[in-house]
């Protein structure tokens, strides 16, 4: 058996689907269709789309079955795959300088220490990617199956910076590519890791101005500081932004985006909340976003949420409550917004009281202070014998997209377990979060 047949193995079959009524199964394999052999699950989507397929298979007895399949276009055939993107995941050829798989200490989670740097992730799941180990026959195949939108690293726009920053001589070609990806059409998003005194300043301004040439077909771009954590013996030295310095980031940023108003009518380049935080300067508006494009680096993600709160708030009924006492655990970046958050909450319901944990990240190190990083560890020792009362709410960020696992490799029931609370897992929505603190 091929490798390539392995990673075509069918995961799950929906029910009433094409492929359901035809009698294919979990576990058969998916060989040709239309007599191609399908290389990754892109060619895949881009073949399903035709009103006439003929499918081989392969069923888990071993024999192979041919079925003609008649469905209107653009319609699914209703099957999963066990690999998602059916073919191996391209790895990170690049060194790059502020990488935080670099800085992980052993013993996590095995998957957090590969690095993909796949298009077909980037179009599937929202991965940036950097374009550096890619050939001219794949950036065609991007345009052939209009992989659209893709999220791309791009860090700076100046070749031999970022072959510095990269650590890889294939970095400089960036803006041609870019160039020739914008002329065909694809849509990208673009993330900028901002490190002090390396890419900030004058080449910050250079990079986005390249890049708004390439407006409209480069979307947005999103700008989040560096991090360093404690692990990072041997590594580049990278200093990280503090309050004066995020300030002339966002000065330098804000100004930016008015001239971006009047020439594009949009404001193009955003800052991660992070920047705001460090600077303890006002979050920008709800409508400043322009449709959250970049929430995933997050772009306005307390903005969405304060939005989503303080309007479910005034929906709702006030409910008379039994006494009631919940806790929150948070980062310290979100500490104070997710305190005052709590304390709006707590002014339409009297008998109820939250308890908001600011969670130092003793894992990683003090300056990680994202909530997203914390760890299993760092919550049981700074939680055990605290006032929790009937339940722990934590944010979906801080566990693996899929599994309720934290990155320390303990899960949720671990965590249960050993501060004997239950333990609620919240999505990064305000209305979600109200109702679970509600119960």
């Amino acid at each position: 058996m091929t490798k390539k047949a392995q990673q075509n193995i069918i995961s799950k079959v929906y029910e009433k689907g094409k492929a359901q009524k035809l009698g294919i199964e979990k576990g058969d394999k998916l060989l040709k269709i239309n007599g191609q052999s399908i290389a990754d699950v892109i060619e895949y989507m881009f073949i399903i789309a035709d009103e006439y397929l003929e499918i081989e298979i392969e069923k888990k007895e071993g024999c192979i079955k041919k079925y003609s399949i008649y469905k209107e276009f653009d319609e699914d055939l209703g099957i999963e795959f066990e690999n998602p993107i059916i073919d191996q995941a391209k790895s990170c050829q690049n060194k790059c300088i502020f990488c935080f798989i670099d800085q992980l200490p052993p013993n996590m989670r095995k998957t957090l220490y590969f690095k993909d740097d796949d298009s077909r992730l980037s179009f599937l799941q929202g991965n940036f990617i950097t374009l550096t180990n890619m050939t001219d026959v794949d950036i065609e195949k991007i345009i052939k199956y209009r992989i659209s939108p893709i999220n791309i690293s791009i860090h700076t726009t100046d070749p031999a910076l970022r072959i510095e920053m990269l650590h890889n001589k294939r970095a400089k070609n960036l803006y041609a590519r870019l160039e020739r990806l914008a002329e065909a059409g694809i849509k990208m998003n673009g993330q900028i890791v901002l490190c002090p005194g390396v890419n900030d300043k004058e080449n910050l301004d250079k990079t986005i101005h390249d890049l708004s040439k390439l407006y409209p077909n480069v979307e947005s771009i999103a700008i989040v500081p560096v991090g360093i954590t404690k692990f990072r013996e041997g590594l580049y030295p990278l200093t990280i932004f503090n309050q004066e310095s995020a300030t002339e980031v966002i000065n330098q940023v804000e100004n930016l985006q008015d001239k971006f108003l009047q020439k594009l009518n949009t404001r193009f380049v955003h800052l991660s909340d992070e920047f705001y935080v460090l600077a303890d300067r006002k979050l920008p508006k709800y409508e400043d976003y322009e449709g959250f494009a970049q929430i995933e680096n997050g772009v306005g993600l307390m903005t969405k949420f304060e939005h989503e709160l303080m309007a479910y708030l005034k929906k709702i009924n006030k409910k008379n409550l039994a006494y009631r006492e919940v806790s929150v655990a948070t980062g310290k970046s979100a500490y104070k917004f997710m305190n005052r958050s709590c304390k709006e909450i707590e002014k339409k319901f009297r008998d109820l009281k939250i308890n908001v944990f600011e969670i130092k990240n003793n894992f990683f190190g003090e300056t990680i202070t994202v909530t997203g990083l914390i760890t299993a560890t760092d919550l049981i020792e700074q939680l055990k014998g605290k006032p929790l009362g009937e339940q722990l709410m934590i944010p979906s960020c801080m566990l693996k997209a899929d599994e309720q696992i934290f990155l320390d490799d303990l899960s949720v029931d671990d965590l249960e377990k050993s501060l004997n609370t239950r333990v609620v897992v919240t999505k990064i929505d305000g209305e979600d979060f109200v109702e679970n603190v509600l119960g």
